[in-house]
């Protein structure tokens, strides 16, 4: 092992002055902070929106009118929409904020000659960083010695096997400098190393390192817009220009018709907040939480509420590999004798035969007693497995006599282990082909080994050969091939997919959901498993082949293309931006740091929330919890049954306004007296209609949820269909509710009277709407067999308030209500029920075009 705090003169380091001279120029060894918004600007934001701009408006009217109660319920729910706004804005802040926690670890450093240990943000460019296993590297060095050093920069890369190092002076001159790839001089920010010992001279530090360009990339990027939000944003403003050019209109007519132009302001204002869509955000305010809640249930954490709606609309779904729809970790799947016998799996579980035992003990004493190396650990946990637990406990327990570490011109290590006797058995693993050349194998076993290593890396599978050899004394040749080997064996190992992984890539297909795999992993492998999940994998790109295409290209190739393999971070960001302007609705999974972007830039970007980066996290709208795969199609599932309900719920808001609007209008147009007042108007808007959203919400999945194709997302929330179903509703209800008014306006009953059969004809007509909008497909008989606890709830509340206006003398008086007789609800109960049998009735001439996608 190389000591590298000797005393050679280029190995000092740097000098405190010349530390302190490149901090004051290059600054720490983290990335910058970033603007912050502060709270009060993110309020000040947010109340220009016009969906809490109106409910602002509709509150302080409220307190013109001196009506107190209503104002502060209009005006408590603005505060509510500010508070949820601020709090999801401020957590996007964070996403820097975890790179810079993750790039900042403890160094060891040689300055004028001696070792330091400093903090990470201390480390500057041009300090000799001192490099064992188990370390995380501070900053980006190049290799300035070596010693059977590998680093995993599964951080940077996505991958879990780890990349041999090699001194500079070794390499080749043009090596690449980037992560990923054996026998580089380089070493990264961020990764960890699990083998060997290094020197290394820091290259760059903070934002100018590999992880700090990422995160670069994470503050030039926007997150996407939520549709959803666009969409109502756009209809609350057409709601708010009609309501207000009725309001005035209805100003003018009750003015010139009546001469009254104080009733006139007030039978207006009455007018346009029976008009104002208040209700809109505050049903989205309630679906979006409610609906990250139950994604919640499904162990699917929803940072952006936003992307909810989203999921519905996703038509593809870009995966990594390594930790997403595998294991993240290397476990031995195959052994192989020289002569063609296999043991899979399957076999793990019984007695091996002896020569399987051999060759599986012989890996185990190539294994360090306490391995960091997955490859490493992977043969210290099929041990334990299938051999004898003695063995493995004196493995653990001793050290090797000797070692020979991996060298560029011979891929193998060994290490000897004391029989006892003076002698030593000497244990070899590492490329195949290194261990034939160690075995001295003739042309026909080689050509034989080639043909099974072929048979194995088609399954994807990562290849080591076994040797063992005897040694006797104590002294130790300079070389491995010194030693007479004799071939034992290989070993195939393989990050295996994940249980639910092909249940769940079927419910994609079945969804209309298109799996790409993105992967840093090598073409073979990729394909390997992507057959393995069920994706067809005809169709593979490399990242040098997307290199050389332009955007054009690219986006022709990925409507075809299923398995991108060697994509380096930048690329991935690359693809997911080709498919958004191809028009797809990209969901992106991922957990690493070379992730961050894309999950960004995606639509829909999903984190793993048990292996991944806080980087990872606080970049992404979606968390996997439990990061399993099957858990993006449930909330898939629930992203579509939420946006459905969602528009039954806007659906009944549009048709229960046609009623209100209607009674609020008729009688000023026909000289009548003014049946609708501001706390009839609360009532309805501020107590019913967001009950009601609960009951929507708590609907269960249409029978077509997850065998449809995705939505269009250029779809508008309100589609034709739906509007024209909403206003038929409204316009029945109106009209049955306006003959239940002229009937008793024919029986001369006084206006406190009529008020209160009217309102209660229009409460009961609302209640059938409900019934019919629970479902867009199934009937009234099937809709009212499924249970909706919700809905017996609100019904419950809705009669005991009726009950209450009518009998509670405080409560009639301020409702102005006169008492109702037997036949008085009979008839409005009656009106009700006509509403209910004849939208019914007509429900499926209108079935195709309101689910519609």
């Amino acid at each position: 092992m190389l000591d590298p705090a000797d005393a050679r003169p280029r190995l000092r380091g740097l000098t405190e002055a010349e530390v302190r001279a490149r901090q004051a120029s290059e600054g720490f060894n983290e990335l910058p902070q970033p603007e912050r918004r502060t709270p009060l600007r993110i309020v000040l934001e947010v109340i220009r929106e016009p969906m809490l701009a109106l409910l602002i408006g509709g509150g302080l009217v409220y307190m013109a009118l001196g009506d107190l109660k209503e104002a502060l319920i209009l005006l408590v729910f603005a505060s509510l929409s500010v508070i949820i706004t601020v709090v999801q804005e401020s957590r996007t802040e964070r996403v820097l904020e975890a790179l810079r926690d993750l790039t900042s670890p403890r160094a060891l450093v040689i300055r004028d000659g001696e070792r330091q240990r400093i903090a990470g943000r201390d480390v500057v460019r041009g300090d000799l960083l001192v490099l064992a296993e188990g370390d995380r590297v501070p900053a980006d060095a190049v290799l300035i010695e070596a010693d059977d050093m590998q680093t995993d920069e599964s951080l940077l890369t996505g991958e879990s096997v780890p990349v041999r190092k090699l001194a500079r002076d070794h390499a080749k001159a043009d090596s690449p400098q980037h992560p990923g790839g054996d026998d580089l001089p380089y070493v990264f920010a961020g990764a960890l190393v699990v083998r060997g010992t290094g020197l290394a001279e820091t290259t760059a530090i903070g934002r100018h390192s590999e992880i700090g360009k990422i995160g670069q990339s994470l503050g030039g990027l926007k997150t996407e817009a939520p549709r959803l939000q666009a969409q109502t944003r756009k209809l609350v403003r057409v709601f708010g220009l009609v309501g207000g050019a009725v309001s005035v209109l209805a100003v003018v007519l009750y003015g010139t018709l009546r001469g009254g132009w104080l009733d006139a302001v007030l039978a207006g204002i009455t007018i346009g907040m029976s008009m104002l869509p208040e209700e809109f955000p505050v049903v989205l305010t309630v679906f979006l939480a409610m609906g990250a809640w139950r994604i919640s249930q499904a162990r699917v954490l929803t940072r952006r509420a936003a992307a909810i709606e989203t999921l519905g609309a996703a038509t593809v779904l870009c995966t990594d590999k390594t930790g997403t729809l595998t294991q993240n970790k290397m476990t031995i799947v195959e052994l192989r004798l020289p002569d063609g016998d296999v043991a899979g799996t399957d076999a793990f579980n019984r007695a091996l035969p002896d020569p399987f035992i051999t060759l599986l003990h012989a890996g185990l004493r190539a294994a360090p007693p306490k391995p960091f190396d997955p490859m490493d650990v992977a043969f210290h946990t099929l041990a334990k497995q299938s051999l004898d637990p003695d063995v493995l406990s004196w493995h653990q327990a001793h050290k090797p006599a000797h070692s020979y570490g991996l060298r560029p011109d011979l891929l193998a290590m060994s290490q000897a282990w004391p029989l006892g006797d003076g002698s030593y058995q000497i244990a070899a693993k590492g490329a195949p082909e290194a261990i034939a050349a160690l075995c001295h194998l003739d042309e026909g076993r080689r050509a034989a080994l080639a043909l099974q290593l072929d048979d194995m890396a088609r399954a994807g599978l990562r290849v080591l050969g076994v040797a063992r050899a005897s040694h006797r004394g104590d002294h130790w040749p300079d070389s491995q091939r010194e030693f007479s080997f004799e071939f034992l064996g290989l070993v195939g190992l393989a990050d295996p997919l994940r249980e639910s992984v092909t249940e769940a890539v079927a419910d994609c297909r079945s969804a209309g959901i298109r799996v790409v795999m993105i992967t840093g992993d090598y073409p073979a492998t990729a394909v390997a498993i992507a057959r393995q999940a069920g994706l067809k994998a005809d169709d593979c790109i490399s990242g040098d082949q997307l290199s050389r295409m332009d955007d054009a290209e690219l986006q022709q190739r990925l409507r075809t293309a299923t398995v991108f393999a060697r994509i380096m971070p930048q690329q991935k960001l690359r693809i997911v931006e080709a498919l958004k302007a191809d028009g797809e609705v990209v969901a992106m999974t991922g957990d690493g740091v070379n992730d961050a972007p894309s999950l960004k830039a995606a639509h829909i970007g999903i984190a793993m929330g048990g292996r991944g980066t806080d980087v990872a996290r606080e970049a992404s709208s979606i968390v996997l919890l439990d990061d399993d795969f099957a858990s993006i199609v449930r909330a898939v599932r629930l992203g579509r049954r939420i946006y459905d309900n969602l528009r039954k719920a806007m659906g009944f808001i549009l048709a229960v306004h046609v009623p209100i609007a209607g009674l609020a209008l008729f009688p000023l147009l026909l000289g009548y007296p003014i049946l609708l007042g501001p706390i009839h108007i609360a009532f309805l808007e501020m107590i019913i209609d967001p009950v009601c959203s609960l009951v929507f919400e708590a609907e269960g999945d249409e029978k077509d949820t997850m065998q449809r194709p995705p939505r269009d997302p250029q779809q508008p929330l309100f589609s034709g269909g739906l509007i024209g179903w909403g206003l038929t509703q409204g316009l029945l209800a109106f009209a049955l509710v306006g003959g239940v008014y002229a009937i008793g306006k024919y029986q001369a009953m006084p206006e406190d009277e009529l008020r209160a059969l009217t309102f209660f004809a229009l409460v009961l007509s609302m209640i059938g709407l409900i019934l019919v909008n629970r479902s867009f497909s199934s009937s009234l008989w099937a809709a009212l067999r499924r249970p909706s606890p919700v809905l017996l709830v609100v019904l419950a509340i809705v009669s005991l308030a009726l009950t209450l206006s009518l009998l509670w003398p405080a409560a009639s008086d301020l409702f102005k209500f006169g008492p109702l007789h037997p036949d008085d609800l009979a008839l409005t109960a009656g009106s009700a029920v006509a509403v209910l049998l004849i939208l019914e009735l007509i429900k499926p001439l209108w079935r195709r075009r309101v689910h519609a996608r």
